[in-house]
Parts: structure tokens; C-alpha cells; sequence
């Protein structure tokens, strides 16, 4: 087989032809209408939420595998936020060169060849998926909390899944439906809903911020490292799924007003706003409440009870189930873009590429929204959080290789925004990304395997052949139109 051949799983994506060749599938287009305010709003309405609400204070706390970490999970958003800037300068890159939807998966196709691109965008099907279901645990945390502190205890039967004492976990799901609901509408009525409510969001963590700070207790940071500084290692590789939403965001990029433009400025300033807010809001974490006595499900909520501030709590409650909603509709966003940018690839049937009237691919926003509903319904949050970390940042190592690569073997391609001190800043993304993966569970490591081998059986019964970059594949630019004579 020749390396660079049309049989090859090393052909790539020519950079100065994708739009032709999309336009060979017969997909149709999505619709434009995103400016750089709203791509914004849909990065850190990625980045900011459960993060915050839940995994802040599960890695604070502990489990019954992993010892807390105490005030030291500032360390652990700090470490897992350096890892995760240097991946973003390098897709701020990318996004700047090629505005289109399939983001990791099309930026490692076009530098590394066909099959590191399905890889990648086989991976961030089931790791989107997986983020819109663990955020839907979150979201089901707290309104468990809300309700409770009005006397009302739902069963823990359709609130837990089994391996927590339930059946399932019925509002979960519930949520990631309506979720799907409200992103099928299409993306001028979604790029509308994050903006307003990401500005709630922001409003909200500022208030907790502003009123937690006079109730911290500069006794509950002693001692800092509880567990020594190995568990905060662990601890970064778990919040790193806080820290990243504007590689999802980069998926919309094709649906911007002027995606070259706006898209690096968009995940930059995503980035910095949402990590200002991690670190103010973990010092008043664990400042106000011990860190063994913060709710690893609720943590403000029940920092604020524990102050003697009920109502609060309840206030928080309801405007984080509406904060966190934001991450959802982006992730779940990301998961059907890459899906679709696949599909119009012909490395998955084209059946999955079509779009409505609205410009909005309805058939795998449906499927992608039915499926996190079941995952979020039957697995606990560590487990499913886990899983999308080592996902995203295989994602991120081969976006930062990717553009090392492409920076020497194409620096004639224009570039609207070009990373500083390369090599530097992606050879670090690597080894930051390499050094969180090593601390994930071996049980991470094989669920995300299997689910890799599954993706290769797919690629060589059906993606190989029916690229367009292969001349044999029905879809293939050159190909004869097909015969539509009736009879």
C-alpha cells in the first residue's frame, strides 16, 4: 500500500479543497449565524458548570477511591488549566485556518492523515456524549438538593443509578432530553438561549463569590494538602473536564458569521474568563466549609447551608440547574457536528449529514441526545467523568502534534491567528496531556480501548471505502453522477 495513496489511511485532507470536497456530498450547509459574542458564551458556557457545581467539591471531598483534596483543588484547576491553554492556542490556530465543523477530528485529518482523524473523531463522539451525561448528573444533584430542602425526597430508586443504591436515574435523563429538544430548534434560537444564560451563569457564580468571601474561615485551608500532593495530580486529571468546552465550541466554527476572524479570539477569551472565575470560586469553597464536610454532589449549595443560609442554597440550586444546562447544549452541540462532519466526509453513511430547513442536522442531534440520556441514567458521575477526560485529552495531543506539523509542512497556508513560541507552548500541551492521562484508573483505560477497537472494525468495513478521498467511493468528487432515470 502506498503511503500517500488513494487506498492509504495516511491520505489527508487537502486544506485548499475541503470545501469542494464537502460540497461533493450533497450534505447541505449549516446555517451561519453565530458572532464572536455568542461563540463566546458557548465556550464558557462549555467550560463553566459542573466543574464548579459538582466535581469542585466531589474532588475536594474524595470518594470512597480517592482520597479529598482539600483547599488543594485550586492546585488541581491550576495544573489541569495550564494544560488545557496550551491546547487552546493550538486549536486557536487551527480554528483561525480552518473554520469548519469537524474541529480535532478535521484539524488531525487534514495534518495526519484519514485515520488519526477518524480516531479522534470517533473518540469525541463517545466523549461528548459521556460530558452531556455526566453534566446531566450534575444538574440531577442538585435539584435533588433544591427539592429536599423543601421536605420533598424523590425516590432514591429513579435518582441514583445501581451501582449508587437506585434503578436509575430518571431526571437525568429527562434533562438531557430536553436539552436535545432545545438544540434541535436550530442555531440562531441556540446561539440566542446560551448568550442570555451564560450571562445569568456568570452573575450567579459572581454572587456566590461576593457573599461566600465573608463567611470563609481561613481555619478550613489547614491543612492545604490533606493527602500529600499525589491525589491533587489525580484530582487535576478529573477537573480537567472542567477546564476544557471551547474544543467543543471550535466544532461551530463553520457557523459563525466569520469563523476565521472570531474563532481563536472566541476560545482565548473563553478560556481566561472561565478560569478567573475556577480559581475565586474554589478559595470560597473550601474556605466556608471544611473540606470534609462539602456535599461532593452540591458543594455550594451545602456550603451555604452549612453558614446558616438555606434559602441561598436554594437560590443556587435553581440557577446552577440553568447554568449547567449551558454545558450540555454545548457539548451536545460539538458531538453533533463532529458526527455530521464525518458523515459528509463519507467515513460514516451519509444519512447522518442531513440537515433541515433550519440548517441543522436534526437526525444526530436526536440520536446523540438519546444516547447521553441512557448513559446518564445508569452510571455514576466519577465513572463517566473519568471516561471523557481521557478522551479529550487524547483529542488534545493530537491537536497540539498537529499543529507543529502542519505549521512546517504547510507555512504558506494563511493564518488568521499563529500561536506563540513554537514549538514550545503544543510540545508542553503534549506533555501535560500525556502526564493527566497517566493518573486516570485502568478502568478508564479499557472502556476507552474497546471503544477504540470498535471504532477501527467501523473504519475498515465502511469508512475506508466510502471516503471521498477515495476515487471508488461513490461520493468522490470525480465520480459519475448517479443515474436517476426513473426505472
Amino acid at each position: 500500500m502506498a503511503r500517500n495513496g488513494s487506498g492509504s489511511v495516511w491520505r489527508r485532507l487537502p486544506v485548499d479543497r475541503i470545501e469542494e470536497i464537502e460540497a461533493a456530498s450533497g450534505a447541505g450547509q449549516l446555517t451561519k449565524s453565530l458572532g464572536l459574542w455568542q461563540l463566546t458564551a458557548i465556550g464558557v458556557g462549555g467550560i463553566i458548570g459542573v466543574g464548579i457545581f459538582s466535581l469542585a467539591g466531589l474532588v475536594a471531598h474524595g470518594d470512597e477511591d480517592n482520597p479529598g483534596v482539600g483547599p488543594a483543588v485550586l492546585i488541581a484547576f491550576l495544573i489541569a488549566g495550564l494544560a488545557s491553554a496550551a491546547a487552546a492556542l493550538s486549536y486557536a490556530e487551527f480554528a483561525g485556518m480552518i473554520p469548519r465543523a469537524g474541529s480535532a477530528y478535521t484539524y488531525g485529518y487534514v495534518a495526519l492523515g484519514e485515520l488519526i482523524g477518524w480516531f479522534i473523531g470517533w473518540d469525541l463522539l463517545l466523549e461528548y456524549v459521556a460530558i452531556v451525561a455526566v453534566v446531566a448528573i450534575g444538574i440531577s444533584g442538585y435539584l435533588d438538593a433544591f427539592l429536599d430542602g423543601f421536605g420533598v425526597a424523590l425516590p432514591q430508586s429513579i435518582t441514583a443509578s445501581a451501582e449508587e443504591g437506585g434503578v436509575v436515574n430518571l431526571p437525568a435523563m429527562l434533562i438531557c432530553l430536553l436539552v436535545t429538544f432545545i438544540l434541535s430548534r436550530g442555531t440562531r434560537t441556540f446561539g440566542r438561549f446560551e448568550l442570555v444564560a451564560v450571562g445569568i451563569k456568570i452573575l450567579l457564580i459572581l454572587f456566590i463569590i461576593g457573599l461566600g468571601v465573608f463567611y470563609i474561615e481561613t481555619g478550613n485551608y489547614d491543612p492545604f494538602l490533606p493527602a500529600g500532593f499525589g491525589p491533587v495530580l489525580t484530582g487535576a486529571a478529573t477537573v480537567f473536564f472542567a477546564v476544557f468546552g471551547y474544543d467543543a465550541m471550535s466544532t461551530a466554527a463553520e457557523e459563525a458569521e466569520d469563523g476565521r476572524k472570531h474563532m481563536p479570539r472566541a476560545i482565548i477569551l473563553s478560556l481566561v474568563i472561565a478560569m478567573t472565575l475556577y480559581v475565586a470560586a474554589t478559595l470560597v469553597l473550601t474556605g466556608m466549609q471544611r473540606y470534609t464536610e462539602i456535599d461532593p454532589e452540591a458543594g455550594f449549595a451545602s456550603a451555604f447551608t452549612g453558614v446558616g443560609l438555606p434559602v441561598i442554597a436554594g437560590i443556587i440550586s435553581v440557577f446552577a440547574v440553568l447554568s449547567i444546562l449551558t454545558v450540555m447544549l454545548t457539548f451536545l452541540l460539538g458531538v453533533t457536528r463532529v458526527w455530521f462532519s464525518m458523515s459528509r466526509d463519507g467515513l460514516l453513511p451519509l444519512w447522518f449529514a442531513r440537515v433541515d430547513r433550519h440548517g441543522t442536522p436534526q437526525r444526530v442531534t436526536w440520536i446523540a441526545g438519546i444516547g447521553s440520556a441512557l448513559l446518564a441514567g445508569v452510571f455514576p458521575i466519577r465513572e463517566v467523568a473519568d471516561l471523557t477526560n481521557i478522551g479529550i485529552l487524547s483529542a488534545f495531543i493530537v491537536v497540539c502534534v498537529a499543529v507543529i506539523l502542519f505549521r512546517y509542512t504547510r507555512p504558506d497556508t494563511p493564518r488568521s491567528f499563529r500561536l506563540p513560541w513554537m514549538p514550545v507552548v503544543p510540545a508542553f500541551g503534549v506533555l501535560a496531556s500525556l502526564f493527566l492521562i497517566l493518573q486516570l484508573h485502568w478502568e478508564t483505560w479499557l472502556r476507552f480501548a474497546i471503544w477504540l477497537v470498535i471504532g477501527l472494525v467501523i473504519y475498515f468495513a465502511y469508512g475506508r471505502r466510502h471516503s471521498l478521498l477515495n476515487p471508488d467511493s461513490p461520493h468522490h468528487p470525480g465520480a459519475p453522477a448517479p443515474d436517476r432515470t426513473p426505472g
